[in-house]
């Protein structure tokens, strides 16, 4: 029997919220589907945990994209949750909405993927650790991965040892009485170093924040309105436009970055994955944050830096992003971890294997979950024999790669990014040779701020 005659049957890794929006597309389509996750609960990163080892959100976390333009678009989030909700809102909205489309009874919690390889028949050997610590092998014809990208820390390499604590911002849970009057030193100048920065700075001696280029930071709240829907609101504008006017619409609100101690940004916005923090830029001038260039070397307790400073610290936060990684697929199978630009269409279907799926495989300007949830949408199609894709994928990847929605900087750090108002019209496109036509995004239309909240059923939330 081959994988075009067998019953489907599909496979989701990992119940995070591109996970269940996986298994939900799968659930109304009608297709057979488990979704194996390794932890207890649905959500993914959102699921706070204090212990280290679990990529997981720290304990004062809140969404970097606002609830308007980050909620699934057919299941608004619920009356009463503000702009950006924290984490343990957003771990209750995944439940309710895992419960409310059919998923959760599919879910096979402490279930952990050790290995996958394909079979013989085009289908997928997924060998799994189950809740009794019992290893079995199931077949399954269709794969789809959604665990997540940000798991596998990378973690910075410099001359010399430090003697002092050096975490990642994977294992940052928030600060305690370990971090009380101590000189701390935060690497990055991406989202979470901001925030750990600004959290550490509330409790210890001294906080310092090492960026070894320039950034664009950008606040929660522009004019009153939550940014990506204050930025949503001039999509229709030239790209080149658009950036021409948010740089100067910061430089304006923020004046230059010099004011602050920071190196200026010589490239426009949008060309680098956006910060948002409203704190960073008062703390700095407050005095609680103290920016410094890039590390040159370590030595004991002492930090040289590249301006040749030498100051000492007891803590060291690196955050510098995570690698994208599979840790079930071999690395002579499938191994993304150094690549600058990742070689699938949309995002998701691999040119030499039609049975898998990469899904919420991206970087936004914007929100994953909704556009994952297109992207299963497409994957499920192509299942059900309703969509094709490329004959030529390979060139199609190629176009893609080619044409990237913003002059985006190069490294492994952009190696998925994408603007999410112009991701989403690709996938509707795509949607559309289906037959399916997903309309305008609730968010983006005219005079709608917030969607028609929905309410939270209790048990999600118990």
């Amino acid at each position: 029997m081959t994988a075009s005659t067998a019953p489907v049957r599909v496979c989701v890794i990992g119940a995070g919220p591109s996970g269940i929006a996986a298994a939900k597309n799968c659930v109304a389509h009608g297709l057979a589907v488990v979704v194996c996750e390794k932890n207890d609960k649905v959500g993914g990163n959102w699921v706070f945990n204090a212990t280290t080892g679990h990529s997981s959100v720290y304990e004062n976390t809140h969404i970097i994209s606002s609830r308007a333009w980050s909620e699934y678009e057919d299941y608004p989030m619920p009356a009463g949750y503000p702009d950006y909700p924290g984490h343990r809102q957003l771990q209750a909205y995944f439940e309710s909405y895992a419960r409310h489309f059919g998923v959760y009874d599919r879910i096979r919690f402490n279930h952990t993927v050790r290995h996958v390889a394909p079979a013989a028949d085009g289908g997928w050997e997924v060998r799994l650790l189950d809740a009794q610590g019992t290893q079995r092998v199931e077949h399954f014809t269709h794969l789809m991965v959604g665990n997540g990208h940000h798991w596998d820390p990378k973690y910075p390499e410099y001359p010399g040892r430090f003697d002092g604590r050096f975490l990642h911002s994977h294992d940052f849970k928030g600060v305690d009485e370990t971090w009380r009057g101590r000189r701390v030193l935060v690497i990055g100048g991406g989202n979470s170093a901001c925030d750990v920065a600004v959290e550490a700075a509330r409790i210890a001696g001294t906080v310092s924040l090492s960026m070894r280029s320039p950034q664009w930071f950008f606040p929660k709240f522009i004019f009153g309105k939550p940014s990506d829907v204050f930025a949503a609101e001039s999509g229709w504008l030239p790209r080149r436009l658009r950036q021409w006017i948010l740089g100067r619409l910061l430089r304006l609100l923020q004046g230059p970055y010099s004011r602050y101690g920071l190196p200026e940004n010589t490239r426009p916005p949008l060309t680098q994955h956006p910060t948002l923090n409203s704190d960073l830029l008062d703390f700095i001038r407050h005095g609680r944050v103290a920016p410094r260039p890039a590390i040159a070397r370590l030595d004991g307790h002492d930090v040289v830096f590249a301006d040749g400073r030498r100051e000492a610290y007891d803590i060291i936060c690196a955050c510098t992003g995570f690698w994208t990684t599979f840790p079930f697929f071999d690395e002579s199978f499938i191994d993304f971890k150094h690549l600058e630009k990742i070689p699938l269409y949309r995002k998701m279907l691999h040119p030499r294997h039609p049975t898998l799926y990469f899904i919420g495989l991206f970087q936004p300007l914007g929100c994953i979950w909704p556009l994952a949830d297109y992207q299963a949408r497409l994957a499920c199609l192509e299942i059900l024999g309703r969509y094709r894709r490329p004959a030529n994928l390979e060139a199609a990847i190629a176009d893609e790669l080619a044409r990237p929605h913003f002059d985006f900087d190069g490294g492994q750090r952009h190696a998925v990014e994408v603007d999410a108002h112009q991701f989403r019209a690709e996938l509707a496109r795509e949607l559309r040779t289906a037959g399916v036509d997903i309309g305008r995004p609730p968010a983006g239309r005219k005079g709608h701020y917030k969607p028609e909240p929905r309410p939270l059923p209790a048990a999600a939330g118990a």
